[in-house]
């Protein structure tokens, strides 16, 4: 006889599934492909707790977390990050809404700490809460209780599977660190990168740095093992089972068992072969959400000045894919979905609002409490210096003479001023966008469709 529990079927044996797939099945069959022994359980650490990383790590203790002796799960996140009485307030207003989430705390007894962080009477720490399955930037929407450990060597020192939750700022430096401890290791682990943001680099010749390519560096696991997993979802939507689709990017060896491990009803997850130049436009979708915030504060949610904003902008991506893709084409599906949803409610879009409305400023910087790393100013700052380089120089339509490829991306441009160097104010956005010099974006993408632009170079490859 079946049951259905929290929309997973149970069998008769007791183990889950998911359209019709047992849970259980799965798990052995990549365990088995991992080498692994019947007593030697599956060890995964999530290297972050941003939302993302977060929900991640949630959703597969949800899916395999029930079989103990085979799987485990854990996430790294740094201790001592206090939060605030306010959000402490807010939290135990979430808290008392959810029956369900009171009850749990209750039963874990662990209620009466959010009662006392409510009245003033302690403070609360972020891996602390996260335990109870709650993510700092994330509080609205609760999770089930994770496993949280705040030693970084204890958390990846015999990880099977790493998952790379952090910003990309911050994951050349966190993984150097993982690499003291891989030093002795036998096996070789599997990693899969969340990240999307871009470092550049100038020397031999300029390209651009992708989180994978950081850790590849910093712990030299063969890239064959660095995956990048990336797609039009937002966190805090999928973990409540909204409808999601993803693509899990890299080596055949290892991306297709991964899509068919990480799949779920609700979360159906596609492979690809093209690592880096997802992990690229995953980046660049970020540096124009940001500007379209900035839009829809300023025009207050104008649809017609949104819509100008995005045929330019959208043109500006588009010629950027000629000069970093060989099959440009390929992309346009998969970069417009994840820029259409970042535009809607990502959270470098809420930056750019919130910038534009004045409720935050660029000295608070971009790492934003409650929302995390705003991952799109740095990649405005790394492809503006990518593309601003001579050597890239591309014939000017009408001047007939050669430009740096950023004299195209006006929109670009003027994030740069605006974040960057800070010369201009919010207001500048749309001061580029009413330019009456402005080309037809039409002119852009046709320009970029008819010259050889694509440099492989630019993605450090031959």
């Amino acid at each position: 006889m079946v049951g259905s529990i929290e929309g997973k079927s149970l069998l008769s044996n007791g183990s889950a599934q998911h359209n019709g797939l047992n849970l259980e099945e799965k798990l052995d069959e990549f365990r088995h492909l991992l080498g692994k022994s019947d007593k030697d359980p599956l060890k995964v650490v999530s290297v972050g707790a941003g939302a993302w990383g977060s929900v991640f790590a949630a959703l597969l203790q949800e899916s395999y977390g029930g079989f103990r002796e085979k799987f485990q799960i854990r996430i790294w996140r740094r201790p001592g990050r206090a939060v605030s009485r306010s959000t402490a307030e807010h939290l135990f207003e979430v808290i008392n809404s959810r029956e369900d989430v009171l009850r749990r705390l209750i039963r874990r007894c662990a209620y009466l700490k959010y009662v006392e962080a409510r009245l003033g009477d302690r403070t609360l720490y972020a891996d602390e809460i996260l335990k109870d399955g709650f993510c700092l930037n994330m509080v609205d929407t609760p999770l089930c209780p994770l496993k949280v450990v705040t030693n970084l060597q204890e958390a990846v020192w015999d990880a099977d599977v790493v998952v790379n939750g952090l910003p990309s700022t911050e994951t050349r430096q966190v993984f150097e660190e993982i690499s003291k401890y891989w030093k002795e290791r036998i096996t070789v682990p599997i990693i899969i990168s969340l990240s999307k943001g871009i470092e550049t680099a100038l020397e031999p010749v300029p390209h651009i740095i992708t989180p994978t390519k950081m850790i590849h560096q910093a712990t030299g696991v063969p890239i064959e093992n660095v995956l990048y997993l990336g797609g039009p979802n937002i966190a805090a939507e999928i973990y409540n089972k909204e409808y999601a689709n993803a693509r899990i990017c890299g080596a055949e060896k290892w991306r297709k068992p991964l899509a068919k491990f990480l799949r779920q009803s609700h979360f159906i997850v596609w492979d690809n072969s093209d690592l880096v130049t997802h992990e690229v436009m995953g980046g660049l979708k970020n540096v124009y959400a940001i500007g379209a915030g900035m839009v829809a504060a300023l025009t207050n949610e104008s649809a017609t000045s949104k819509s100008v904003y995005f045929a330019h902008c959208t043109s500006e991506m588009i010629f950027i894919t000629h000069l970093l893709a060989e099959e440009p084409e390929k992309l346009a599906g998969p970069l417009l979905a994840d820029t259409y949803v970042t535009l809607l409610k990502g959270r470098n879009a809420w930056y750019g609002q919130m910038l534009a409305k004045g409720e935050i400023n660029r000295d608070m910087g971009d790492s934003i409490s409650g929302k995390g790393m705003i991952q799109g100013v740095s990649a405005v700052g790394a492809f503006y210096q990518l593309l601003s380089q001579s050597s890239l120089s591309i014939l000017h339509s009408e001047e007939k003479k050669p430009v740096a490829p950023v004299e195209s991306c006006p929109i670009l441009k003027t994030l740069y001023k605006i974040l960057i160097t800070r010369e201009q104010s919010t207001q500048a956005i749309l001061q580029a966008l009413r330019d009456e010099t402005l080309n037809d974006p039409r002119d852009r993408i046709e320009i970029a469709q008819s010259h050889a632009f694509y440099r492989p170079s630019l993605l450090d490859q031959p």
